[in-house]
């Protein structure tokens, strides 16, 4: 008995030391009774309370109750069961856990019937989540769960059910109140209640037992909630000491934490336990690792927490039977809650793992099969694209999965019903560069009135990485950027699936940068890819097939207006005067001034009418934009302040390659083709010019020649009046250019997509090597450059 007992006991000997016997025997109230019993009243007619306090030498032996325990710790018994909870925190040693494992499979003889769980689980946890003293987030939270969830106990087929259960779950009940009551042992307790309920299945167990545990400890709180109410409440109320429990419940209240954290514990275990069972068989076997671990751990699972409901059950029998002041006082049953439900949430943290394995495994059975489905899809015959695009962007027909681009509303996928569709596929963010040369030409289309070029819809389709967090400040900047597009996007990344991604990537081989995927009316692809062909024409490509990309491709020659057509008027209205034009780049500042000087000073001697135009790099956005201010400041030429302009340039360029190669075309039979890689090959390799009169282009050389050829115009002066200028520039050029020739190069990032197996060399017509090269250009806005 610890210090507080004892001078409880002191006090009421003190009171009832002047009373005689008899008046001891008669006259006690409810508490004398208890704490100072008489001889008679202990042999023949002794409490239940006074059974625990004052036990007979037979019940101390054979019957001890776990109240007996705390009072006189000194009468334990060595039964192993007992000993775990007190030497290691509820922890039992191996011997021990494999007896109970043997102990409790021996009860199990499930006959094969099998019912739902879930209705009675959602009851008793709606049951046990209102009767609660303080309401903490993690109780709001399950209660969250259980409004989320399908509410099926007011269906007829589970009130037959409950029917059917009732007498069991009444006869565990009364099971567990009496052996709370009576001091059983909790081992033996739950044992007993194992064998009670030997025919069902492992969840059933434990929900039964749960609903059995519900059906007192709910009544304890129903009559907490409304007795000041309700008279036959408040009389009840009365009877099992509710009014003085509530009045100090502020001592109480650590208490009340440990058993509601215990409870806690119970039901998260339970329903990881009933989702073991619920998961769908058509996708996971009992051969897989993760499912078999958890269901060899289940039965202990099980166990420890019928047996914790045991406990909890004690603990109200003890808060109710022997008053406020002895809960408070015994600190062994509060340490015994806290150490179960430590062992029931290493359970479920266990539990938690191997399901999460399991739903990844199932995951990615059905992540094979809908992209099984979707590339069955894409080799079927439809009559519209109305399952083409919801497989791809929203199977569901009760969401409004994109938003119009004009009127910034949310629409269902019917506005595209057999309409020509292009998917504009990228990650979350596009480069305001390309968004804006895109958004040019779309709006040009719709200007076009009913000609077939405005026959087609742009959706953005941003892919994510589902890996990646997605944070409030990218679900801004996402908004941002659809606030700004003219055509249809999906709502949210969200809708795009995981299949769906991995379709994308695999089939139509999309990496980072954006590709344009085309669907005609019944939703079959005409293009992988049609960005290139929008970048060079427009929507004068429409319909986007290869065979309109080939004739495109037939109706033009190596041409000033193939490079810059759509792009600077200005150069053209040049080109149609007959005049010299210079297209020159690279970002050697010191190479571009000579060259300007050196050709205007050749221009003026040959008397020839010259314009010089600055189309800046590839990349190395920032070194550009530093050239061309040097070059407005020191008004060394034309350029394009609008780095756009230069962006779009390179990509027209970069798109005529790719178009051509798409096409089979190497430069062995395409001359065009030659000249294009010339171009991109002399960027990557510093400075270059391309000289033109007019519309035709007679001179395509790196800057290691070209400057040379000018530098050196007293060598060749000579021949121009009677070749004409252009033809005596090409020839000295060649000259020089047979004596040094720079190495072709030619760069593909990884975020291409589809890059060419093996390439021709312009020059030499020899395959290339081929080499893995990272590079970094220390450019801030490098993202925006590249392409």
């Amino acid at each position: 008995m610890n210090t507080t007992e004892k001078a409880m006991a002191e006090q009421l000997a003190s009171k009832l030391s002047n009373l005689t016997p008899t008046q001891q025997g008669i006259n006690q109230t409810p508490t004398q009774q208890v704490y100072n019993p008489t001889p008679t009243q202990q042999v023949y007619n002794p409490t239940p309370t006074q059974q625990l306090i004052y036990p007979t030498p037979i019940q101390q032996a054979i019957n001890q109750t776990p109240m007996q325990q705390v009072l006189k710790p000194e009468l334990l018994t060595n039964n192993p069961l007992h000993q775990p909870i007190r030497r290691d925190r509820g922890m039992m040693t191996m011997s021990d856990d494999n007896m109970m494992v043997k102990q409790i499979h021996a009860t199990h003889a499930p006959d094969g019937r099998e019912f739902d769980v879930m209705p009675l689980f959602q009851l008793v946890e709606d049951i046990l989540n209102r009767a609660t003293l303080v309401v903490d987030p993690s109780i709001s939270a399950v209660q969250g769960r259980i409004e989320a969830s399908e509410d099926r106990t007011h269906q007829g087929s589970f009130i037959s059910l409950l029917e059917s259960l009732s007498f069991t779950i009444d006869r565990i009940s009364c099971e567990i109140a009496s052996k709370s009551f009576g001091g059983g042992d909790a081992h033996a307790t739950t044992l007993s209640i194992f064998n009670q309920l030997s025919t069902y299945s492992w969840d059933a167990k434990l929900v039964l037992t749960l609903a059995a545990f519900a059906v007192n400890y709910g009544e304890f709180w129903l009559l907490a909630q409304i007795y000041s109410s309700n008279q036959l409440a408040k009389s009840m109320a009365i009877l099992k000491q509710v009014p003085l429990i509530l009045e100090h419940s502020g001592p109480l209240k650590p208490r009340f934490d440990a058993l509601n954290n215990l409870i806690k514990a119970m039901m998260d275990v339970s329903w990881c336990i009933i989702q073991f069972k619920q998961l769908p068989l058509k996708y996971i076997s009992q051969d897989v690792p993760a499912l078999a671990t958890a269901m060899t751990h289940i039965p202990t699972a099980v166990y420890w927490t019928i047996r914790s409901v045991v406990a909890c059950a004690t603990q109200i029998t003890t808060l109710t039977s022997m008053g406020h002041e002895y809960w408070i006082s015994a600190t062994n049953e509060a340490w015994e809650l806290s150490t179960l439900a430590h062992k029931i949430n290493s359970i479920l943290d266990f539990l938690k793992k191997q399901l999460d394995l399991c739903y990844q495994y199932i995951d990615e059975k059905l992540d094979a099969e809908t992209f099984q489905k979707l590339q069955n899809l894409f080799q079927s015959v439809h009559i519209d694209n109305m399952m083409i695009l919801r497989a791809l962007i929203c199977p569901k027909d009760d969401v409004l999965p994109l938003l119009e681009g004009s009127t910034k509303r949310r629409v269902n996928i019917d506005v595209l019903r057999r309409k020509n569709v292009l998917l504009l596929i990228s990650g979350p963010s596009i480069p305001r560069d390309e968004l804006s040369v895109l958004e040019q030409i779309y709006n040009e289309s719709r200007v076009s009135g009913n000609r077939m070029e405005n026959q087609y819809e742009i959706v953005w389709i941003p892919v994510v990485d589902r890996s990646v967090v997605w944070t409030n400040e990218m679900q801004d900047g996402f908004e941002t950027l659809q606030a700004t597009m003219p055509w249809y996007s999906v709502y949210t990344p969200k809708l795009i699936q995981r299949p769906v991604i991995r379709f994308i990537k695999e089939v139509w081989h999309f990496r980072n940068k954006p590709i344009l995927v085309v669907l005609d009316p019944q939703g079959k692809v005409v293009s992988p890819n049609a960005i290139h062909m929008m970048w060079i024409w427009g929507s004068t490509a429409f319909p986007f097939t290869s065979l309109r990309e080939e004739a495109l491709w037939r109706e033009q020659t190596w041409r000033l207006e193939l490079l810059i057509d759509g792009i600077d008027p200005t150069i053209l209205n040049w080109a149609k005067e007959g005049k010299f034009i210079y297209l020159y780049g690279g970002t050697d500042i010191e190479w571009i001034r000579k060259f300007t000087t050196t050709a205007k000073t050749v221009a003026s001697a040959a008397r020839i009418p010259l314009e010089l135009v600055y189309v800046g790099k590839s990349n190395k956005r920032e070194q550009v934009r530093k050239c061309t201010t040097a070059i407005i400041v020191e008004k060394l030429s034309y350029c394009w302040q609008d780095l756009a302009m230069v962006w779009f340039f390179w990509t027209r360029l970069e798109s005529m390659m790719f178009s051509k190669i798409q096409l089979g075309m190497t430069v062995d039979v395409d001359p065009m083709l030659r000249e294009i890689k010339k171009l991109i090959s002399y960027d990557k390799e510093g400075g270059w010019a391309l000289l033109c009169k007019g519309s035709l282009v007679f001179l395509n050389g790196h800057s290691s020649t070209v400057l040379p050829t000018f530098v050196q115009y007293n060598s060749w002066k000579d021949d121009v009046p009677p070749k004409g200028f252009e033809i005596a520039c090409v020839d000295y050029h060649n000259k020089l250019r047979s004596d040094s020739q720079p190495c072709s190069r030619f760069e593909f990032s990884s975020d291409f997509g589809k890059i060419p197996d093996n390439i021709k060399c312009p020059e030499c017509l020899r395959i290339m090597e081929k080499y893995i090269t990272f590079g970094c250009c220390h450019d801030e806005n490098a993202f925006n450059a590249l392409y």
